[in-house]
């Protein structure tokens, strides 16, 4: 494995109780410049988690709650009159961080939740006409509370394909909840994760991950998992291209985590789900059955 990514994911693991398989996958989208949809019932540990992963990185942290009255302005920023010198002075808003946490985003309007779109993609926001760049990395981490509990507004497939992964949580062993009482009540200064790497040595990371070798056998393995959901008939919304791409970025930075300079097929594997399930319309808990099906229709070879 990589020594600078296994110390992070062992700085995260001491927070992060029990769930290394998620934080990797949490730092593979951050590797690929991609954001993240962690979608888990309230108090499972995504505020930790992505608070936890700022810290590690040495990176600017902002949260933002989603609530149903929760305006864009809110989190752009605004223009606002300076009687002084006569004219409109930007006040930017929460988005303008290196790791934001969306809270519960799909408790806001569907007005509100696009807001995020352009700074997603664009890594800016334009206010009256004026575009203003967002800091460099900027990653977002979105959460998104199960659609059955009340007051939730599903995301649409459009922003959903925005985010690059979608990982859940869930509940935590025994053994690792009886430590979670334990500490609670314990302020968080005096817990909080001790930074490994800095951002310039992040981005150093990022810049290296299309560098990855992907052999034209791992790209044909792609293809035919992407045409498997295009023809099988079992999706009404199939894998688009761009999801043939984030599947291939992932599965480079799945093997930079591991310490390798090429992928294989069990990188594939490993980030298939995470990459696709929520672009395919399928639930977090539905996500062991889609592999399994995809998996047993489509050789590696």
């Amino acid at each position: 494995m990589n020594l600078v990514i296994n110390d992070v994911i062992d700085s995260l693991s001491a927070v992060i109780l029990e769930k290394p398989e998620q934080i990797k996958l949490a730092i593979c989208s951050l590797l690929c410049r991609g954001h993240l949809l962690i979608e888990d019932l309230p108090g499972m540990g995504k505020t930790t988690l992505s608070h936890s992963l700022a810290d590690v990185l040495g990176l600017s942290y902002r949260r933002v709650q989603f609530t149903s009255d929760l305006l864009p302005s809110d989190i752009t920023g605004t223009s606002i009159f300076n009687r002084e010198q006569q004219s409109f002075e930007f006040h930017p808003g929460p988005v303008f961080t290196q790791v934001l946490l969306a809270d519960e985003i799909n408790r806001a309007s569907p007005k509100t939740q696009s807001a995020l779109l352009e700074s997603m993609e664009e890594h800016q926001v334009t206010i009256d006409g004026e575009s203003h760049k967002l800091p460099s990395p900027f990653f977002v981490i979105a959460t998104q509370n199960p659609q059955h509990q009340s007051g939730t507004y599903p995301l649409p497939e459009s922003q959903l394909d925005r985010f690059f992964m979608r990982i859940s949580l869930g509940y935590p062993s025994e053994a690792a909840e009886a430590q979670l009482i334990h500490q609670a009540g314990i302020p968080r200064a005096s817990v909080k994760t001790q930074q490994v790497i800095d951002s310039d040595a992040l981005l150093k990371f990022q810049q290296k991950i299309p560098l990855i070798t992907l052999s034209d056998a791992v790209v044909s393995y792609i293809l035919r998992l992407i045409t498997y959901t295009r023809n099988s008939g079992m999706f009404s919304d199939p894998l688009s291209p761009r999801a043939s791409i984030a599947l291939a970025s992932a599965s480079r930075a799945y093997a930079f985590i591991n310490g390798r300079d090429f992928v294989i097929p069990d990188d594939v594997q490993a980030v298939f789900t995470s990459v696709c399930a929520h672009r395919l319309g399928v639930t977090s808990t539905n996500e062991t059955q889609l592999k399994l099906q995809i998996f047993d229709n489509v050789p590696v070879h």
